[in-house]
């Protein structure tokens, strides 16, 4: 390969030949954001001489999340930490926890400015307060990505699964696969817009086809195990004939400890949501029988990917198309 040269570093920084001399040669006279860009270029191309260390400034790219008890958001966590370690030691991911409960203090930290942001990455529920934050941010200039779930529904690309389709492969599942007629429950978040997603894709479905089992009702479980114990609970007593159990959301465990005392436990059908260590082993004792994990990983990496596409330290447009979401049962552990 051909040694690059202040053309192949203009071209992958996005500006002209000129502003690479300059920086390269510590000329002065280029704007910070111009400066990182040229200097991360030379450094990703290998330009074969030192660049001047003032020049070496951090481009920050923070991730702001929520629940961090949770298996899913700490395999989502994991994976932004696990990426950031093979990026230019330029680029610094920082990841951080907020209460999803607070949406005011949400937006605060959607819009402190007081270290420069690269790129912002959110898996935060949506409100009105949260989604004007977001605009002003994006007014700014600061590029935006949403994964997992939508912060905005008009500003910044959405990383995730496709959540309408998640909600009507698990009523499908349990429309097809139980052995008996009753009827069936739900249990959702419904803060979070990619619950009402599923909801809506789990009714459609049902509405749509029509047979020994229906859709009766849902409960909204928080994502929490004692709301979860509680919903569960009052189902079973209120349907004694309930075929079938869609979980559109987490606290798992506390929802498989349930059906586990149940002497009908085992009998419902169980479609839930995220491989965990729970899940797996509910699986294998057939308390669960369908698990849609959403890919956290691949979640992560398709976020950073849009970012460093944004800022210019890219070329290479990331797909749009939702993440596929996996179909595990106990057949595929």
């Amino acid at each position: 390969m051909s040694r690059p040269n202040y053309q192949d570093i203009a071209r992958l920084a996005g500006v002209g030949t000129a502003t690479v001399e300059r920086v390269l040669n510590g000329r002065g006279g280029v704007r910070s954001e111009l400066i990182e860009k040229v200097t991360l270029a030379a450094r990703t191309l290998k330009y074969p001489r030192t660049i001047p260390d003032a020049h070496h400034k951090l481009l920050r790219i923070e991730v702001l999340m929520v629940r961090p008890e949770t298996t899913f958001y700490r395999r989502l966590s994991h994976e932004f930490e696990s990426i950031a370690s093979t990026l230019d030691p330029l680029v610094v991911v920082q990841r951080s926890f907020t209460d999803e409960k607070n949406p005011d203090e949400i937006a605060k930290r959607i819009l402190a400015a007081d270290v420069p942001r690269a790129g912002l990455i959110l898996a935060v529920p949506n409100s009105p307060t949260i989604g004007a934050a977001v605009d002003a941010v994006v007014k700014r200039g600061t590029p935006v990505v949403h994964v997992v779930t939508r912060a905005s529904e008009t500003r910044g690309e959405f990383v995730g699964i496709d959540n309408y389709a998640a909600g009507r492969t698990a009523a499908h599942f349990i429309s097809r696969m139980t052995t008996q007629a009753g009827p069936v429950v739900a249990l959702c978040h419904p803060i979070y817009q990619v619950h009402r997603e599923r909801m809506r894709g789990f009714s459609d479905y049902f509405a749509e086809h029509r047979g020994a089992v229906s859709f009766e009702w849902i409960g909204f479980s928080r994502d929490e195990e004692q709301y979860s114990e509680a919903s569960l609970s009052y189902a079973l007593e209120k349907y004694p004939d309930l075929a079938g159990l869609y979980n559109a959301g987490g606290a798992n465990s506390a929802l498989i400890k349930v059906l586990g005392r149940h002497k009908r436990g085992r009998e419902i059908l169980f479609v839930a949501h995220e491989l965990t260590d729970y899940t797996r082993a509910a699986l294998r004792n057939g308390i669960v029988d369908v698990v849609l994990d959403q890919a956290p990983e691949a979640q992560a990496q398709r976020a950073l990917d849009w970012i460093l596409y944004r800022i210019g330290l890219t070329k290479i447009k990331p797909d749009p198309n939702p993440i596929r979401f996996i179909t595990i049962t106990a057949e595929a552990l």
